[in-house]
C-alpha cells in the first residue's frame, strides 16, 4: 500500500492527495495497474469493487455525441488523464446489478467544475449523467439518491470564497437521473 501511495504521489501534479467526506474511499490499486478501484463511500454504496481506468472513462466521454462542448475541449486536450479526471465514490443509485462510478473533471490544481455518473457494465463504461458546477461533492444518500453539493459565488463574493452552497438531490427514474430537490444555503 505504501508503495502504491508513493507511486501515485510521485506522479502527481503537485496538488497532493486530497480525501474528502466522512468515509475514506478505498483507492488503492496495484502499482502496475492504471485502473480505478473503489468499494466504499457514503450512504447506499455498492461494496463490489469497480475497476475501470480513467483513460476508458475519458474515451467513453469523448465518444458521447451529447457531451458538453467545454468538457469535450478539456478532455481532448488533456494529455495526462489523472490531471483532469478523478474518481469519486462507487454508488448504486440506479439500483442495478452493476454499480456506478462518480467521476469529477477538474483543473490541474484540483478545482472541480463538473461531474459524471458512469455505469460500469460488462461491455465497458457508459455515461449516464453529467453536471456542470463548481467544487462538487457527490455522494449517495441512505435512500439511494445522488446528493450533489456545489459552491456558488454571490455577486459580492471574492474570487477565493464562494458564500453559497447548493445541495441538489437526483433520483434514477428508470431511464435517467432527475433532480428532485435543490436548496441554496448561505454561508458565513
Amino acid at each position: 500500500m505504501l508503495l502504491a501511495l508513493l507511486t501515485f504521489t510521485g506522479c502527481a501534479n503537485g496538488g497532493g492527495l486530497r480525501v474528502e467526506g466522512a468515509d475514506v474511499p478505498s483507492t488503492t490499486a496495484p502499482a502496475t495497474s492504471p485502473s480505478i478501484q473503489s468499494s466504499q463511500g457514503f450512504g447506499k454504496t455498492d461494496k463490489t469493487p469497480v475497476t475501470v481506468s480513467l483513460a476508458e472513462v475519458r474515451q467513453t466521454l469523448l465518444a458521447d455525441k451529447n457531451l458538453d462542448q467545454y468538457f469535450r475541449t478539456v478532455l481532448s486536450k488533456c494529455s495526462v488523464v489523472e490531471r483532469c479526471l478523478s474518481r469519486g465514490d462507487t454508488v448504486n443509485v440506479m439500483h442495478s446489478a452493476q454499480p456506478q462510478l462518480v467521476v469529477l473533471i477538474h483543473t490541474a490544481d484540483g478545482f472541480s467544475w463538473g461531474g459524471f455518473l458512469i455505469a460500469v457494465e460488462p461491455a465497458g463504461p457508459r455515461l449516464v449523467w453529467t453536471l456542470k458546477a463548481e467544487q462538487l461533492k457527490i455522494k449517495a444518500s441512505q435512500q439511494g439518491d445522488l446528493v450533489v453539493e456545489s459552491e456558488i459565488f454571490a455577486a459580492e463574493d471574492k474570487a477565493c470564497c464562494p458564500s453559497v452552497t447548493r445541495v441538489e438531490v437526483y433520483r434514477w427514474n428508470g431511464r435517467q437521473m432527475i433532480r428532485v430537490s435543490s436548496q441554496d444555503q448561505k454561508g458565513d
